[in-house]
Formats: C-alpha cells, sequence, structure tokens
C-alpha cells in the first residue's frame, strides 16, 4: 500500500465562471467539485503544485484521499481529472465523497508480474500483449486496492487470461462480470512475436517471386 499522504488542503470557493477560473490558475490554484453521498456539491479550490505531486504517484488515482475544508475532513476518491491540452497543468479536478458501509465504484490500475520469467515467454519465445491496463471495481472504501496483482507465470503461448481468472482481494468484485459472461474481457496474453510472423510471409513470397536467373532461363526455355 501507499505510504504516501494524500491529505489536500482545500478552499471553499465561490466565485465561479471561466474568469473566475483563468484567476485561480494564474495564481497556481486548481478548481474542483466536491459532490456525492447524497449531499450538496460544493465548489473548491486546492494547490496545483501540491495537488500535480501527488497525482504523479499511479495510487493517487485509486486511493481514498482526504479533503480538508475549512478545518473539516472528507474521505473522497478522484472520479475525474482535466489537463491543459500542452502544459503540464491540472485545469479541473471532481471528487467523489466516500462513505464509510458504503460501496463505491472506482478504477484501480492492473500490475502484470513474472512476465519475462513466463512459461510463453521465457521457455516458448513469445511476447505479452496487455489487452486492458485498469478494471473497475466495487467496493467498500476499507476493502479498495491500490492496484490488482495479475501472475502470468504459468500462461503459455497462445494462452489468454480473462477477468474471470483473476484473484482478486476479498470483498472487491468486478463492475463488467456483474453485466453477464459475455463481458469476460481478455486482460493479458502471450503470442508469437510479429517479426516472426513477419519473416515467415517474406520467405514465403521470395519463394513464390523467381530470381533474375531463374526468369531468363525460363526465357530461354519458351
Amino acid at each position: 500500500m501507499a505510504t504516501i499522504d494524500f491529505t489536500i488542503q482545500a478552499e471553499l470557493r465561490t466565485d465561479t465562471g471561466k474568469g473566475a477560473s483563468r484567476r485561480l490558475r494564474r495564481e497556481e490554484k486548481v478548481p474542483a467539485i466536491l459532490y456525492g453521498a447524497d449531499k450538496e456539491a460544493v465548489s473548491i479550490t486546492v494547490d496545483h503544485n501540491k495537488v500535480n505531486n501527488m497525482a504523479d504517484h499511479e495510487a493517487f488515482y485509486s486511493h481514498i484521499l482526504t479533503l480538508v475544508i475549512d478545518g473539516k475532513k472528507h474521505e473522497a476518491i478522484l472520479k475525474d481529472v482535466q489537463r491543459h491540452p500542452y502544459k503540464p497543468k491540472l485545469t479541473h479536478l471532481d471528487f467523489q465523497r466516500v462513505v464509510k458501509g458504503q460501496k463505491l465504484h472506482t478504477h484501480v490500475p492492473v500490475h502484470f508480474v513474472n512476465e519475462a520469467s513466463s512459461v510463453g515467454v521465457k521457455e516458448e519465445g513469445g511476447v505479452v500483449v496487455h489487452h486492458i491496463a485498469d478494471v473497475e471495481v466495487t467496493c467498500l472504501p476499507k476493502d479498495l486496492p491500490e492496484f490488482v496483482e495479475v501472475d502470468v507465470a504459468n500462461l503459455k503461448l497462445g494462452e489468454t487470461l480473462h477477468l474471470t481468472d483473476l484473484n482478486m482481494p476479498k470483498g472487491v468484485e468486478l463492475v463488467e462480470l456483474a453485466k453477464g459472461e459475455d463481458h469476460d474481457q481478455a486482460v493479458v496474453s502471450i503470442t508469437a512475436p510479429r517479426v516472426e510472423k513477419e519473416a515467415e510471409e517474406t520467405e514465403e513470397v521470395s519463394a513464390e517471386v523467381p530470381t533474375a536467373k531463374e526468369a531468363k532461363e525460363e526465357k530461354d526455355a519458351e
């Protein structure tokens, strides 16, 4: 689990609109909103540089954060991030309140382990192909994982792991699987290297095309 302190100092914001947001950004502040838990949404501002530093850590996106507004603590998860199209700047943040004992929905990243030593790679010369980077989960706040680990040690060439093959942490369910069997998405596969396939195709084409010498001999024979 992360050892980073994801506590964010925030201030209530009364001035809204594009002009107000531009002024805040010039002051190195980020406009944001906190909503959910059947309570009124509140507009807030947070320090850009501090939050931007937190955003460099993967756990920031799948961790229960603490927002301190006027001295009162609010537990929340990050639901949306808007960024400047070409500058390394955050432009808006959406936070959703977390209620103890109430399940939440969020995305957590997938971590793949033992790729280099997997059967399909080490013994059969295959390459690992990732089909997803994260999964949507539902769980109680206390059970929220920072990531889901996928072990590919025993995966062989030509095989694929699906959502139903994942070992989920206790109390954590995959949202996609609740939609039905046809939502059992592929997670990771081991396939033959594309370079080898291209080389084989090239060799096959070359075998079909006669060399200059062969072409001359065929012409002379006519």
